[in-house]
């Protein structure tokens, strides 16, 4: 069966700021709560949430600014996010959380400011620890520049060619000419409309979100050291086939947590958790992790 037809129920929270935060539940028992990452959705875990949902109650936030979830707001920082995400915990009761990306990021950070948080499994969150993200990142200001100029496709390939060649996208896509992949692009965001089902969020909102995520990274710079004193029970995960700057940053956070175990998935890469990834396996781990 489509990962995209199974059952569940939406609910949502107010936030501190007065932002609603929804979300998708499914499943029975503990509470499990997943944070998506850039430029995703709910919608990219139905198929880790199925998984899991014979044993835990998964809550599946739309972060601020998709889908069911209020806008981003001026103020927009990471304490918006860890105040989004402690409205979930309070009304759900699930105090344990999986993160992937900038969702693990925020993770990171709720971790060491929520006692609420009993248990994190963070999936490569991209702290930076030695400014080699920020420098993988440095095609931001024209990503940002085409968004402003209403240029979705530039931006996204611009994203592309920057950015996809360390998560996977081969060789023989973001080798082509860039007017080609423009062309590609505009011609997908054209029809995409017609694909978007339900409460899915389409590329057209997901590409351009991609700028708050960049700010979380880089509110986030310097700060390793802080994570000393997290209390929360700390699993990292990372895939065999991630980049190398998002393995040294587990790396870091392997010597600086001081309650934390590692796994390292075999033949995975950064996406492993989402639907086009391996989340079967993911699930595996949360479910030792969190059973």
């Amino acid at each position: 069966m489509d990962n995209k037809n199974k059952p569940y129920t939406k609910g949502s929270v107010t936030s501190k700021d007065g932002t609603t935060i929804g979300y998708r539940q499914m499943g029975s028992g503990s509470g499990i709560i997943l944070m998506h990452g850039g430029a995703n959705a709910s919608q990219h875990f139905m198929t880790l949430s199925t998984a899991l949902s014979d044993d835990f109650t998964v809550y599946i936030p739309d972060r601020r600014g998709r889908g069911l979830s209020g806008p981003f707001g001026e103020d927009y920082s990471m304490q918006k996010e860890v105040e989004d995400l402690d409205a979930i915990i309070k009304k759900t009761g699930a105090h344990h959380i999986f993160g992937l990306s900038s969702g693990a990021l925020i993770l990171l950070q709720a971790a060491l400011k929520l006692p609420s948080i009993h248990k994190a499994a963070l999936y490569e969150p991209p702290l930076d620890i030695d400014h080699s993200i920020m420098m993988i990142l440095s095609f931001m200001p024209r990503f940002d520049r085409e968004i402003a100029e209403g240029k979705l496709a530039e931006a996204t390939v611009t994203q592309l060619k920057d950015f996809g060649k360390y998560f996977g996208v081969p060789l023989w896509i973001t080798g082509l000419p860039r007017f080609l992949l423009v062309m590609f692009f505009k011609l997908y965001y054209r029809n995409e409309s017609k694909n978007v089902k339900g409460d899915d969020v389409s590329f057209t909102v997901l590409i351009p979100s991609f700028h708050y995520d960049y700010e979380l990274v880089r509110e986030m710079q310097g700060t390793l050291e802080n994570f000393k004193t997290v209390p929360a029970e700390v699993l990292l995960i990372g895939g065999s086939k991630s980049p190398y700057f998002l393995k040294h940053t587990l790396d870091e956070l392997n010597k600086v947590l001081p309650n934390v175990d590692r796994v390292e998935l075999k033949g995975l890469g950064h996406a492993g958790s989402l639907d086009s990834g391996k989340p079967e396996r993911v699930a595996q781990e949360l479910r030792k992790f969190f059973l």
